[in-house]
């Protein structure tokens, strides 16, 4: 009986170790995007703020599914991957898009020019020039004007326009006042000179002017893209963290265009 109870013990001791690895692994794996993500208040406003290792994590771009419909929201892609058995860890809007949600300019996925760059004339804040592409080959991102990125020749495996661009080489878009007078919820992606891409959603409105100091001054990005404004909206472990609302019911299933997902490599 001694032998039986205390091999019985030892059985049990390592089921319930087992069990206990298992749910700290899943824990862990289910906090994996909120440990890239931290909240930072610049300028009087609050910010949700992810930092991407592209040596760890993988970004994509989505537009539509398989039979071309658009995903349409970041609850909609969320799903979709989860469907195919991937973790989007991190969800963000990806740039500025048409009525029937299809990206306003240059989109890449793939490695495939799933829409052409812009180059036109217009108004609006895509076409504040100067605006500009992010992209990312491999492990490596960058964010570049326009024109210069066409000419670079650059075959990125993702790519967005948007616009306009915040902060270029260090220096702030030219038309920005220090603090404009609109304001509004704003997000946007830079890069760091180590390559660490950086995403920011603001939680309350804020003018171009603080929203590009943010990435300049706060999260030393020499080079940024403004992605969208009041539209925005960040996802984090399924979540939706930014922007502040009263309204939190339907968040991840607004309306927008291009996404853009984090995912382990």
């Amino acid at each position: 009986m001694a032998v039986a109870g205390a091999a019985g013990r030892r059985l049990l001791a390592a089921v319930l170790a087992g069990v206990a690895t298992l749910c700290c692994a899943s824990g862990a794996a289910s906090r994996e995007g909120a440990q890239m993500c931290r909240e930072v208040s610049f300028a009087g406003v609050g910010h949700t703020v992810c930092e991407i290792d592209l040596r760890r994590y993988r970004i994509d771009l989505h537009w539509d599914d398989s039979k071309g419909a658009p995903y349409g929201s970041l609850g909609a892609l969320e799903r979709e991957l989860a469907r195919q058995g991937r973790r989007g860890l991190i969800t963000m809007n990806a740039g500025m898009f048409e009525e029937d949600l299809s990206p306003v300019g240059l989109f890449v996925s793939a490695g495939q020019v799933r829409h052409p760059a812009n180059t036109r004339r217009g108004t609006g804040n895509f076409y504040m020039k100067p605006n500009g592409v992010f992209f990312v080959r491999g492990s490596r991102a960058g964010v570049a004007e326009t024109q210069a990125f066409l000419k670079r020749g650059i075959r990125p495996d993702v790519a967005t326009q948007s616009g306009p661009l915040l902060v270029t080489g260090g220096r702030i878009h030219p038309r920005f006042k220090s603090d404009g007078d609109s304001r509004k919820i704003r997000n946007g992606v830079g890069v760091r000179a180590d390559g660490t891409v950086v995403l920011a959603i603001s939680r309350q409105g804020i003018s171009f002017g603080q929203f590009a100091r943010l990435f300049r001054d706060e999260l030393r990005c020499p080079d940024a893209l403004y992605l969208d404004g009041s539209v925005s909206r960040l996802s984090v472990d399924g979540s939706v963290r930014a922007p502040l609302s009263y309204d939190l019911g339907g968040l991840a299933d607004r309306r927008l265009g291009p996404i853009i997902s984090v995912e382990p490599r």
